[in-house]
């Protein structure tokens, strides 16, 4: 990821396509599991965190961004999926989504098509940020190249791994209008799956308080019966 962003994106994008491809094929051939499904919702996150890990420092001044964004991934995934658990029972998919929950939900978890362009184009956001950390204007790529060319990093650099090397690495800059316009077409589909985030945070935390509130009152009840 630091030194490599062609290869990075392909194979950041072909494991996206194999991630939408799994569930599917898994349904087809009667394979599908709750360990699958909970399998399936921990690498996603994995994955899109470290590249978000990625994109914070490498634009340290929206580092805040980024950490919010991972922060809401991640909590508002866990708790629906913990809240489906507890709430639904353990038979009970966090894909199916009932009528009393938010039109948004509902559009996001009972539509596949949608699911699957939501998440894919918020990829796609994700991955033309980094690729932007590694670009610029056309103009300025053949001043980069030749100071590039003046110097070998093998040579000035006895690890790969070292800053001097990244830095270099990202000096051999990429053309910048592709990412742009993959960053202009994916930022309104980015936008709506934050949006599903908050609201599945707040749903289910909903969820859980209205169990705890009938937990207690059915012990209220039951402490008078004893009575």
């Amino acid at each position: 990821m630091p030194l490599h962003p062609r290869t990075c994106s392909l194979l950041y994008s072909v494991s996206c396509i194999l991630d939408a491809l799994d569930g599917a094929v898994a349904r087809r051939l009667g394979q599908s599991t709750r360990f699958g499904a909970v399998l399936d919702m921990i690498t996603d996150r994995c994955t899109t965190n470290c590249l978000l890990v990625f994109l914070a420092s490498a634009f340290p001044r929206w580092s805040i961004i980024f950490q919010g964004l991972i922060s809401l991934d991640y909590s508002s995934h866990y708790i629906h999926m913990y809240a489906t658990l507890a709430m639904g029972g353990n038979r009970q998919s966090h894909k199916q989504i009932d009528e009393s929950r938010p039109w948004v939900m509902r559009i996001y978890y009972s539509n596949t098509k949608v699911l699957f362009t939501v998440c894919a184009l918020n990829e796609l956001f994700f991955i033309a940020l980094y690729l932007l950390s590694f670009s610029s204007s056309p103009s300025s790529l053949d001043n980069a190249s030749f100071k590039v060319s003046q110097s070998n990093p093998s040579t000035l650099w006895s690890s790969s791994w070292s800053a001097g090397a990244m830095d270099m690495a990202r000096a051999n800059k990429l053309d910048e209008t592709v990412p742009w316009c993959l960053l202009y077409v994916s930022t309104p589909f980015m936008l709506f799956k934050q949006y599903v985030n908050m609201a599945q945070l707040l749903e289910a935390s909903k969820w859980l308080v209205q169990g705890d509130i009938e937990m207690r009152r059915n012990a209220r009840l039951a402490q008078k019966r004893d009575q």
